[in-house]
């Protein structure tokens, strides 16, 4: 079923078998246009079967051996290593992620896997000081965490591979069943996990995943008693109103951001050029960490500016599966058509377009921004896009409130090679993660990744992750 060389017709993954569904849509290269496969787009109905099946796989799950859930996990890293060219090859298709860059990203789904399979074994609680209260004397309390149950994952296009084995790794090692709706640009990365996973040995029904629209899938998955949790990556606009519908369930949400930088006096700034070009324009920009804003000090302003244009001219674009690429395809022509949109409200408002801003078919060339207002959609709003701002500023304490005069807040960094200007930065910047002399882009897997004001709620790296698909339960023996 992973052959994509054809158009195939795919199917849905429910209960452990392969069903075909009662409607299909062709699926795109965002590059080239041309039909990839035809996917099912999944009822209300085959919707409900995929979470029955969940519910039913429950106790399955929930009973298995840490060592179990830990072996499947690994068996799929290894298999995923030996087909490593292939999942590269399916991510580059239906994203349009350059082929180099999506074989970084099947290497780190490897890596989240294996991270998984390690918190599989060491799911543990706490034993509690009782005596430390009165009338606690003479009695035994201790702490286990227990699956929460059937989860719903609701994944983007961005990383096909890596941002769902975010979601997945994390509630098999838990012991969770997971219904997944991929994006809906982005199945066969999916429905290919789902053919290694069975592979692997996974129960029926404790991974189902059903492709199709938002309004269908994902309301079916918000709204549904029997779903006990709902982890999503997206947009704000939709995960607020996922929040809003979910009630009681538990919700983590890793939403938008438009990350900055902070470049303090006295960096040297050739040290850092190419950093700040891959954390602007790697996958188009279509990071939800892309370096978005840079804030650069006046006396290094001018070079910084000039060295990274140079850099930005060099990048190539092109064929996604050309290994020479760079930068290559959005991932629709309604985001190339929205992005040029804002780049032209930023050049009516005085700012400066210093290098790209154009379009070729569905590329956007590499644009940077100079002397752009805060209130443009290009500064404020999340771009997805490889475009970048540069602006010029007197001190970092300048820089900082400029960098919180936001509704995002997931990550920031800072260039200096003071050691008090960093720690009045980690403490200052309203974000959840602060990268000192690194881009905010930065991020491996295993550690905490999340962000506040409207970036979300929540934590995933598979430690985190784990903690929020799993319960906590108080057990107290009285000896008296």
């Amino acid at each position: 079923m992973t052959t994509i060389n054809n158009v195939i017709k795919k199917q849905l993954l429910i209960n452990g078998s392969w069903m075909d569904a009662k409607e299909y849509s062709p699926l795109r290269s965002p590059y080239s246009g041309e039909v990839l496969a035809e996917i099912p787009m999944a009822t209300e109905e085959e919707t409900d079967q995929a979470i029955e099946a969940a519910q039913n796989a429950t106790k399955i799950m929930a009973k298995m051996p840490a060592h179990q859930r830990a072996k499947v996990l690994e068996t799929l890293a290894q298999l995923l290593e030996k087909r490593a060219e292939e999942a590269a090859q399916i991510i580059s298709m239906e994203s349009a992620k350059p082929i180099n860059t999506a074989k970084g990203e099947v290497d780190r789904t490897i890596e989240t896997y294996k991270f998984a399979a390690e918190e599989a074994k060491r799911i543990h609680g706490e034993t509690l000081s009782m005596d430390a209260a009165r009338g606690g004397e003479n009695r035994l309390a201790y702490t286990v965490r227990e699956p929460i149950g059937v989860i719903g994952a609701i994944t983007p296009f961005n990383f096909p591979m890596n941002l769902v084995a975010h979601k997945v790794g994390p509630a098999i090692a838990a012991g969770n069943t997971i219904v997944l709706k991929p994006a809906s640009q982005t199945p066969l990365s999916s429905l290919f996990l789902a053919e290694l996973l069975q592979e692997a040995g996974l129960p029926k029904g404790a991974l189902n995943v059903v492709t199709g629209g938002g309004r269908v899938v994902g309301d079916k998955l918000v709204t549904d008693s029997r779903v006990n949790m709902i982890t999503f990556t997206g947009s704000p606009a939709v995960g607020i109103g996922i929040s809003n519908k979910a009630g009681l369930k538990r919700v983590t949400l890793e939403l938008g951001s438009n990350a900055a930088v902070i470049i303090d006096k006295g960096v040297d700034i050739d040290k850092i050029i190419s950093r700040c070009v891959m954390g602007a324009f790697s996958n188009q920009g279509q990071v939800c960490i892309s370096l978005q804003r840079i804030y650069a000090h006046e006396e290094v302003y001018d070079r910084f500016v000039e060295k990274f244009i140079e850099a930005t001219k060099l990048l190539k674009v092109g064929d996604p599966l050309n290994p020479e690429t760079d930068v290559s395809a959005l991932i629709s022509q309604n985001d190339v058509d929205r992005t040029l949109n804002w780049i032209e409200e930023a050049k009516q408002s005085g700012a400066n377009i210093a290098t790209g801003g154009f379009r070729e078919g569905n590329i956007l060339h590499p644009t940077v921004i100079l002397d752009a207002d805060s209130h443009l959609k290009v500064s404020c709003q999340e771009v997805f896009a490889p475009i970048v701002l540069i602006n010029k500023i007197q001190t970092v304490e300048e820089a900082i409130n400029l960098v919180n005069d936001s509704k995002y807040g997931l990550q920031a960094g800072i260039y200096t090679d003071n050691v008090h200007t960093a720690l009045d930065a980690a403490e200052n910047l309203q974000v959840g993660g602060v990268m000192i002399n690194d881009v905010p882009t930065f991020r491996v897997d295993n550690m905490p990744y999340g962000g506040v004001k409207e970036s979300g709620t929540g934590r995933e790296g598979l430690k985190y992750a784990v903690e929020e698909m799993t319960e906590m339960k108080l057990i107290v023996w009285n000896r008296n």
